[in-house]
């Protein structure tokens, strides 16, 4: 199977940096180019989160573009350090530093696209800010991306910031609203109310963990201490949850095989007026739903998956790669 291209947007969290070591390890992805943003953490230590993984990895090939450093709601960004450390790592503290003055460089996502046009896939798996701002700036450029596949909202499902808004939307509602409203082609979104449940046990983190150490696999042994920090807020805030749910694994997860996962197409929108719907996400899910309008544009929303293909080719992958990584 050829692999598809992507350009991935993160915030580099811990969930984060798991997918793209999971895509570094698969053979269906080739990250072409990352734009590292705000939202787990600052664009400025996502940029030296990608500068760390590059350094354990020794993949250091692909671009790294400086994303958005606000929303554009004008507000400053709130971070959680609680949920994925202060460094976006866990328990690591990377002893590096990177210039963000060299960050400064959007702009150049332009000629990566325009070279793999009509044969790449975007995937944004955290704040919306900088996709969006592509879509005001570059219009007829994004219309030459194959696909668009978006972690963000909840549908019908708790939030995980507000009892009603998922991080990524309510961090920027108005950046979602633009996708939704003016994307060239139906999304994929991929909400809060599959990744979830989308859980990676300690004993297969333990098991992997074991793996590394016998085969001295140094960007697999960072995996356990940020996955297990990871865990331990989850204990806190979901008593009973039986593993960490990867959230961003799972929407790359999503391109291998759309069979594995059930879309329900359906006029959506998000809520930008300021109230205690903020950054709500709002999709019709009824059988007969109103037609497509100005107000609510259709798109694919995940609502169901195969959860033993995806425990699979996590630890497939996670175990078995194709041996080019440190």
């Amino acid at each position: 199977m050829k692999a598809k291209n992507v350009l991935l947007f993160s915030d580099f969290g811990i969930d984060d940096i798991v997918a793209v070591i999971f895509t570094l390890f698969s053979e269906e992805i080739n990250v072409v180019g990352i734009v590292a943003d705000y939202g787990n953490v600052s664009r400025k230590d996502a940029l030296r989160n990608a500068a760390f993984l590059q350094d354990v990895t020794g993949v250091t090939t692909i671009p790294t573009f400086g994303g958005a450093v606000l929303p554009l709601t004008g507000e400053r960004p709130v971070y959680y350090p609680e949920v994925h450390g202060f460094e976006g790592l866990g328990p690591i503290n990377p002893q590096m530093e990177v210039n963000p003055d060299l960050f400064e460089n959007f702009n150049e996502i332009v000629p990566l696209i325009e070279e793999y046009e009509n044969n790449l896939i975007i995937v944004n798996i955290g704040r919306l800010s900088s996709l969006a701002t592509a879509f005001i700036l570059y219009p007829n450029l994004m219309k030459k991306i194959t696909d668009f596949y978006i972690m963000g909202g909840a549908f019908n499902f708790p939030g995980n910031v507000t009892p009603v808004a998922e991080a990524n939307f309510y961090g920027d509602p108005y950046a979602a609203k633009i996708l939704i409203n003016e994307a060239p082609k139906k999304l994929h979104i991929i909400p809060l109310n599959v990744t979830m449940s989308a859980i990676i046990t300690p004993s297969i983190i333990n098991t992997l963990h074991q793996h590394y150490e016998k085969t001295q696999n140094k960007t697999g042994l960072i995996v356990k201490p940020m996955v297990d920090y990871y865990y331990e807020f989850y204990q806190k805030t979901n008593p009973g949850i039986s593993g960490s749910p990867l959230h961003d694994v799972f929407t790359l997860w999503a391109l291998f095989d759309e069979s594995d996962v059930v879309y329900q197409e359906a006029p959506v929108q998000v809520v930008v007026d300021q109230g205690i719907a903020f950054g709500q996400s709002v999709g019709d899910f009824r059988k007969a739903p109103d037609l497509e309008s100005k107000d609510y544009k259709i798109h694919k929303v995940a609502v169901n998956y195969n959860y033993r293909s995806f425990i699979k080719a996590f630890f497939d992958i996670m175990k078995n790669h194709n041996g080019n990584l440190a």
